[in-house]
């Protein structure tokens, strides 16, 4: 099919711009491209109209425009976290023996977007769909302890082990921080354990929570270190996938009270 010449041009002129730190003018475009100064300023001023070329007052010199980085935000918005998790779910269940659940925060909550199933008879599954409250449960107290949010109001107590003062919370979720995962010990079901990290994307934001959860029986307090490090390696690895940068510093927010509230 036969290129439409104009549109071609212009991308052409993106690409030159892509490599030019500085910018180039509308004589040494045109030269590039092989066609007359005119046609090159009237392909600059359409693509500047559009926001995909911006014009520098000091030198008259093109760069590229900020119409590219909204393209390309969205295009990264597109990379979805359950898209790229499943392998890592995979993997969780592989190493550890049980479920691998993946969830995000919503209405205060932690939601439950994806599972993998474990293949023992006894087994700890999440519906898809599912909200969780956040002081009680491992992919929740990710959402506290590595996010700027907020403490839930009020601390509802699920089972005997379920913390319910602030203070203690609090310091739990510092705890938690420090170590690079979380732990639900039976505090949200009688005979359950859980241990979730966070999953972090290109902007070094949260995004979400990864983890597994299995009968106290398996997921015995004596092993809680072991599976910790294959969650947050598991973590790390999904969060690379998400384009994070683990070399940029990063402070944990420890489950403070933000002053955006």
């Amino acid at each position: 099919m036969a290129e439409i010449q104009a549109l071609a041009k212009g991308l052409k002129i993106l690409n030159l711009l892509e490599h030019a730190r500085s910018g180039m003018g509308t004589t040494e475009i045109a030269n590039q491209l092989s066609i007359d100064k005119s046609s090159a300023s009237r392909l600059l001023h359409t693509l500047a109209n559009y926001g995909f070329v911006e014009q520098d007052e000091n030198s008259a010199r093109y760069l590229l425009g900020p119409q590219l980085l909204t393209l390309g935000q969205r295009l990264l918005n597109r990379i979805t976290l359950r898209d790229h998790a499943r392998p890592y779910l995979h993997e969780l269940v592989d190493k550890t023996g049980e479920c691998a659940h993946l969830a995000i925060q919503a209405q205060r909550q932690a939601l439950y977007i994806d599972q993998v199933e474990s293949t023992a008879a006894l087994r700890v599954e999440s519906e898809i769909g599912t909200l969780s409250p956040l002081h009680c449960t491992a992919l929740g107290k990710v959402m506290l302890a590595f996010a700027e949010g907020r403490m839930p109001e009020e601390l509802q107590a699920f089972t005997h082990r379920t913390v319910t003062d602030r203070s203690t919370l609090q310091a739990q979720l510092t705890q938690t921080a420090a170590r690079g995962y979380a732990i639900d010990d039976e505090e949200y079901n009688y005979g359950v354990r859980c241990v979730a990290a966070p999953v972090y994307d290109h902007r070094g934001a949260l995004v979400g929570a990864i983890g597994i959860s299995g009968p106290a029986g398996r997921v015995t307090l004596e092993r809680i270190d072991e599976f910790g490090s294959v969650v947050k390696e598991t973590a790390a690895a999904l969060s690379a996938r998400m384009g994070y940068d683990a070399t940029l510093q990063w402070t944990p927010n420890a489950g403070g009270e933000s002053a955006n509230g």
